[in-house]
C-alpha cells in the first residue's frame, strides 16, 4: 500500500442506466428517482433503446427477445466510453450475462439479482410481488440462478400489466399491500421485494404499514451499481476476463463487424454530479 493512498471513501462513478423497453415516456420518471437517491458525486446517464419495434413491457419472452442485441450494443458503447457501470433496468435482468461479457470494465448489474442480494442480508426468507401470475416461472429461474430458491417464500401476483402499474399508483400500491399482507401471513415471508421497475417509489407506505423491509428493485439496483462502481474504481475490483468470463478479443469484433453502427440509443437523460 503506497503511503499517500486512503481507502476512507468511495470516488465518484459514472452509471449508464438502460430503459430496455424502448419507450421514451418512461425515462423521465425514472431519471427524477434516480436524481432524488442517487450519491451526489455519481454521473448518471439514462438512455432509452432505440428499436426498431417497441413495446410499452417485456413481460413477454417474445418481446425480450426483440431487445437482446441492442442490449448488448449499448454495453458495448458502455465499455468504450469509460462508464464505471451500467445496470438494464428490467426485473428479468434480460441479456445480464451476454453484457458482462462484453462490458470491459464496467461492472453490469441488474434490478432481480440486487434486489434478492439485499433481501437476503435483511431476512431468511423473502417473497417477490409480481405483475401478474405468468411471470412466476421465469423469475422462478433467475432466482433460482443466482442461488438462492431456497429462501424464496413464495410469489403474489397483483394481476396489473406493467403498463398499468404507474397510471393509477395508489390503485397500485393497494393490491402491493394486499398481496404483501398474504406473502407475510400465510407464505412465511420475512421481507418482500416489489418484482418489477414499474413498481417504482410505491415501498415507503407499504414498508411502514406492515412492518418489514420492502425493497424497490430501481433503489437496489442503483444503490447496487453505485457500490460495485466505487469498489471497482478505487480497489480494482473490475470484471475478470479469464476462464469462463474470457470477452470475444478486439479482432474478432472487428473481423465480423459486431459493432460498426451507432449505438442504438433513442433517447438520453444526463443526471450529472452535484457540485
Amino acid at each position: 500500500m503506497n503511503a499517500n493512498e486512503t481507502y476512507t471513501s468511495l470516488p465518484p462513478v459514472k452509471i449508464l442506466w438502460i430503459n430496455p423497453v424502448g419507450l421514451s415516456v418512461y425515462d423521465q420518471p425514472m431519471a427524477d428517482v434516480i436524481a432524488q437517491i442517487k450519491q451526489p458525486a455519481t454521473t448518471v446517464e439514462l438512455v432509452s433503446l432505440q428499436l426498431d419495434t417497441c413495446t410499452d413491457n417485456l413481460e413477454y419472452r417474445t418481446f425480450e427477445s426483440f431487445i437482446i442485441r441492442e442490449t448488448v450494443e449499448v454495453t458495448r458503447y458502455a465499455a468504450v466510453n469509460q462508464f464505471d457501470g451500467l445496470v438494464i433496468g428490467c426485473f428479468y435482468d434480460p441479456a445480464l450475462p451476454d453484457a458482462r461479457e462484453i462490458s470491459g470494465q464496467a461492472v453490469v448489474v441488474a434490478p432481480c439479482e440486487a434486489s434478492v442480494q439485499v433481501a437476503t442480508r435483511l431476512c431468511n426468507r423473502f417473497s417477490v410481488i409480481i405483475g401478474q401470475a405468468f411471470w412466476q416461472q421465469q423469475m422462478l429461474a433467475r432466482i433460482r440462478d443466482y442461488g438462492l430458491e431456497h429462501k424464496l417464500a413464495s410469489m403474489r401476483s397483483i394481476d396489473t400489466p406493467v403498463a398499468q402499474m404507474q397510471v393509477d399508483p395508489a390503485r397500485t400500491k393497494q393490491k402491493i399491500m394486499d398481496a404483501a399482507r398474504k406473502a407475510i401471513r400465510e407464505d412465511g415471508a420475512e421481507a418482500l421485494i416489489l418484482g418489477c421497475t414499474m413498481e417504482f417509489g410505491l415501498f415507503r407506505e407499504v414498508q411502514k404499514t406492515l412492518g418489514v423491509p420492502v425493497i424497490d428493485p430501481v433503489f437496489a439496483a442503483l444503490k447496487e451499481c453505485e457500490l460495485a462502481a466505487g469498489l471497482k474504481s478505487a480497489y480494482g475490483w473490475k470484471p475478470s476476463r479469464v476462464g469462463s468470463c474470457v470477452a470475444p478479443s478486439e479482432a474478432d469484433l472487428k473481423r465480423f463487424r459486431l459493432f460498426d453502427r451507432a449505438a442504438p440509443i433513442a433517447n438520453r437523460i444526463r443526471i450529472p454530479r452535484a457540485d
